[in-house]
């Protein structure tokens, strides 16, 4: 049996193709983040410099590819472990190297910054003078600090978890049967870094981004929805994961979250992964899921 030995730590960014450029840089702008216009595409940033996501044109909106970082000492013994996995490399831009997944998902691996902390971040207890809560009228806007993770539609779940484990060394942390499933990434990573829904075909489901407190992520809905933005999923709390969220929906049918306090799964340690009923596991609480929520508009399921 392979034992898979090497492992990716974190997402550098992930680039989508959207039918209007326009109607991106409107949501990721109004969404919290900084929006860049290069060589014809657009970069998404989150006040730090570093390119989180790209937005290409395109005829629809659908997954152009997602790049990972990992240790300079890993990356020739995960291009082994990508080759032993049964994937073909693909002609990418000089920078690491680059394949697909079973679903077709074009992915990049390169030696790069470890962009998902090394430990959970301790939430600042308030100190409160007077009252816990200003006016509506001083709420900042809401800016997320970083990408947290990314959930794809796949039509066999168990098939990309199998394959992320052998060729990206990423680790089961929980799932539901065939229906969903997270991974982390084994050097101190969220509990999960990419996580899979099963639909009929491949997708994008969406994009987390971290901020600090259940406070931003009410605001930020509040933010999205006094910019047009009503159609969305919380505000709630996980079960897998702990995370509070709130999904805000696209104008293509995907959807970016606000998202705190994920639990922390930390490097070395071995995480209880479990099999969780589907109807008791999405969500502790929070508003019943929309029908829209669940469906692949890059296929129509």
């Amino acid at each position: 049996m392979n034992i898979t030995s090497r492992g990716v730590h974190s997402i550098d960014h992930y680039a989508l193709f959207v039918p209007s450029l326009a109607q991106g840089r409107h949501f990721f702008e109004h969404f919290g983040l900084d929006v860049c216009e290069r060589d014809g595409q657009l970069d998404i940033q989150a006040g730090d410099g570093h390119r989180w996501a790209s937005l290409l044109p395109g005829a629809s909106k659908s997954l152009a590819w997602i790049s990972f970082n990992c240790f300079e000492a890993d990356l020739d013994s995960l291009r082994e472990q990508v080759v032993r996995s049964g994937a073909t490399l693909e002609q990418g831009d000089g920078t690491g190297f680059w394949f697909r997944d079973p679903d077709g998902n074009l992915l990049q691996i390169k030696a790069g910054a470890k962009t998902m902390p090394d430990s959970r971040r301790e939430t600042p207890e308030s100190v409160r003078t007077l009252r816990g809560v200003g006016s509506r009228d001083t709420v900042s806007q809401v800016r997320p600090q970083r990408l947290s993770h990314v959930l794809l539609f796949s039509p066999d779940v168990s098939r990309s978890v199998a394959f992320y484990e052998q060729a990206l060394g990423l680790k089961l942390s929980d799932r539901s049967q065939d229906v969903i499933a997270f991974t982390h990434a084994r050097h101190g990573c969220d509990h999960h870094l990419v996580a899979f829904a099963k639909s009929t075909g491949k997708g994008f489901h969406h994009a987390a981004w971290e901020v600090t407190s259940i406070d931003e992520v009410g605001n930020g809905a509040e933010q999205m929805a006094a910019a047009g933005y009503i159609e969305g999923w919380g505000t709630g709390r996980h079960c897998l994961g702990s995370n509070y969220f709130h999904y805000v929906r696209d104008p293509w049918g995907s959807f970016s979250e606000y998202s705190t306090e994920m639990d922390f799964i930390e490097a070395g340690s071995e995480w209880p992964a479990g099999d969780f009923p589907a109807e008791s596991s999405l969500y502790l609480w929070g508003p019943a899921v929309p029908d829209y929520f669940i469906l692949n508009t890059e296929v129509g399921s």
